[in-house]
C-alpha cells in the first residue's frame, strides 16, 4: 500500500483533498488527521471492520477501546444511551476542545470500536482540518493516536509516516499539534465522574463546573490486568527505544544523581540521553542532553515531551534519564506519560 501524504493550510483548507480523506474513510481506509493534542488514525467509528483496520495498522490489542470523534455536539447523543447533567455541563465548558467523556453506548456504536465494552469515549476536538475531515467522513471517526502500539505518540505528519508508512491509505499534514498531549479523559458513565487519563483539562477545572471527581488509581500506578476502560490504561505506552528512568527529588539531588549516573553508564559503554528542562539542561556534564522547554512555560514541555522521546530513537542512545516535571499545573498529565514510557522505572533522591 502506498501512502498519500496530503500538507493541509489552516488558512485555506483545500476542501477538495477533505473531501478525498473523507471518502477513503467512507470505503473503509484509514486516515491519520491532525489534532489540537497529537496525530489521530482515523477510520468509521461505526463500521467494526474499520475499527479492525485501525487495531491491525497499529499493532494495538483490541480490547483497548478507541475515541468517537465528532463534529457536532448534537451527534453524541446519537451514540450515547445517556448524557448526564455533568456531562452536559462539561460539553458546554470544554467542547469542543481536548476533553473526552465516556458514556453508556447505544448499539449504533459496535462492538469492536469499544473494546467490548458497553461505553463508548467521545471527544469534539476543535482543529479546523479534523472538524473538517471528521464531517466529511460521515460524522463519527475512530481514532486512537496515530503511532505504532506502545510508541510515544505523534505530533507531526513526519512521526506518523516513521510508524505507519504503507499501513494506510493518507496522512493529512497540518504540522506540529499544538497541544503535545492527548486528551483529557473523564467517564461520566456513572455515579460520580472518574479521571482515567489526565490532560491539559485539569481535575481542578472539571471541579470548578461539576465539583468533586475521582482520579482512577491507574493514573499513576503500574498498569493494572483489568480490561481498560480508557486508552492508555492497561498497556505500556509512549515508550522510546532505549530503556527510560524517571529521577525525582530536589533540583540540585536530581542533577547530582543524573551526572552521577550517567558517568556510571558511560563507564560501562554505554550512550546515555538526559531529558531536562531549559532551567537545568547546563548543568549536565555528560550524556546527549535534550531539554522540554522552561518550566515557566509548561506549554512548551507537553507540546515537546513525544518529540524529545522520538528523537532520542534517532540517536544510539542506550538509556535516558529525564527529570521529573510533576510541578507544573499539568504536570499530572506529563507525569503519567513519562512514567508509562519508562515502564515506571523511578529514582528519588
Amino acid at each position: 500500500m502506498e501512502t498519500q501524504i496530503r500538507k493541509l493550510d489552516y488558512e485555506a483548507i483545500d476542501m477538495n483533498t477533505i473531501e478525498e480523506a473523507g471518502r477513503v474513510l467512507k470505503e473503509g481506509g484509514l486516515v491519520a488527521f491532525p489534532t489540537e493534542t497529537v496525530y489521530g488514525l482515523g477510520g468509521d467509528a461505526l463500521n467494526p471492520a474499520s475499527s479492525e483496520k485501525i487495531y491491525a495498522a497499529k499493532g494495538r490489542p483490541s480490547d483497548n477501546p478507541l475515541i468517537v470523534h465528532i463534529a457536532e455536539k448534537a451527534d453524541v447523543y446519537r451514540i450515547a444511551e445517556e448524557v448526564p447533567e455533568q456531562a452536559e455541563r462539561l460539553m458546554e465548558a470544554f467542547w469542543p476542545g481536548p476533553l473526552t467523556l465516556i458514556f453508556s453506548k447505544k448499539d449504533l456504536v459496535p462492538d469492536k470500536t469499544t473494546g467490548g465494552l458497553s461505553t463508548v469515549a467521545v471527544r469534539m476536538p476543535s482543529d479546523k482540518i479534523a472538524a473538517a475531515f471528521i464531517r466529511a467522513s460521515g460524522g463519527f471517526v475512530a481514532a486512537p493516536s496515530a503511532n505504532a502500539s506502545g510508541r510515544p505518540s505523534t505530533t507531526t505528519a513526519a512521526h506518523v509516516a516513521e510508524d505507519l508508512n504503507g499501513r494506510i491509505e493518507m496522512i493529512l499534514d497540518g504540522g506540529q499539534a499544538v497541544i503535545g498531549l492527548e486528551s483529557t479523559i473523564v467517564d461520566v458513565s456513572g455515579d460520580l465522574p472518574v479521571i482515567l487519563r489526565p490532560g491539559v483539562i485539569t481535575g481542578t477545572m472539571i471541579e470548578a463546573v461539576i465539583g468533586p471527581v475521582e482520579t482512577d488509581r491507574a493514573v499513576i500506578a503500574p498498569d493494572s490486568h483489568v480490561r481498560p476502560k480508557a486508552p492508555g490504561m492497561k498497556y505500556r505506552h509512549y515508550a522510546p527505544r532505549a530503556s527510560l528512568t524517571i529521577v525525582e527529588g530536589e533540583t540540585a539531588a536530581v542533577v547530582a544523581a543524573v551526572n552521577e549516573l550517567t558517568a556510571k553508564a558511560e563507564a560501562e559503554g554505554k550512550r546515555v540521553g538526559i531529558i531536562a528542562a531549559d532551567e537545568t539542561a547546563g548543568c549536565y556534564e555528560k550524556g546527549l542532553v535534550r531539554s522540554l522547554g522552561a518550566r515557566s512555560r509548561e506549554e512548551e514541555i507537553s507540546r515537546h515531551l513525544f518529540e524529545v522521546l522520538r528523537g532520542f530513537d534517532e540517536t544510539d542512545v542506550d538509556c535516558i534519564y529525564s527529570e521529573s516535571f510533576g510541578d507544573a499545573a499539568i504536570g499530572q498529565a506529563i507525569m503519567n506519560r513519562l512514567l508509562k514510557a519508562a515502564g515506571h522505572r523511578v529514582v528519588r533522591v
